[in-house]
């Protein structure tokens, strides 16, 4: 099976705005934002879904939502707040198949949304 984008962006294979990296995660922006700021977090290790998670992933998950909010306070979005979402496989959006959070936030965000 070739490598996800994710994968790639993560081995340094194909350039990407880096905003946060540790020996778990990677955070980017993302390239189709939906809002002013839009970054991706993202975990080192590949998971297709959440379903696809494991005992062994209860640490990486965790990680992922702990940091969110440094992430979110180093682009400027603590104040006024922020939006965390998994999309979750193909019907709820998901267009690469490894999972992963989207940090979205910038502007009032409607609920739910469009």
């Amino acid at each position: 099976m070739s490598k996800t984008i994710f994968e790639r962006i993560i081995a340094k294979e194909i350039p990407a705005d880096v905003i946060y990296e540790d020996e778990h995660i990677v955070a980017f922006m993302d390239i189709k934002p939906v809002a002013p700021t839009h970054a991706l977090i993202v975990p080192r290790k590949p998971i297709a879904r959440l379903e696809d998670a494991n005992a062994a992933d209860h640490s990486i998950l965790g990680h992922m939502l702990m940091k969110a909010p440094a992430i979110a306070a180093q682009l400027g979005l603590a104040e006024y707040g922020y939006r965390l979402v998994i999309n979750n496989g193909r019907d709820a959006g998901q267009e690469v198949p490894h999972l992963h959070i989207h940090l979205i936030g910038g502007r009032k965000l409607a609920w739910p949304p469009g």
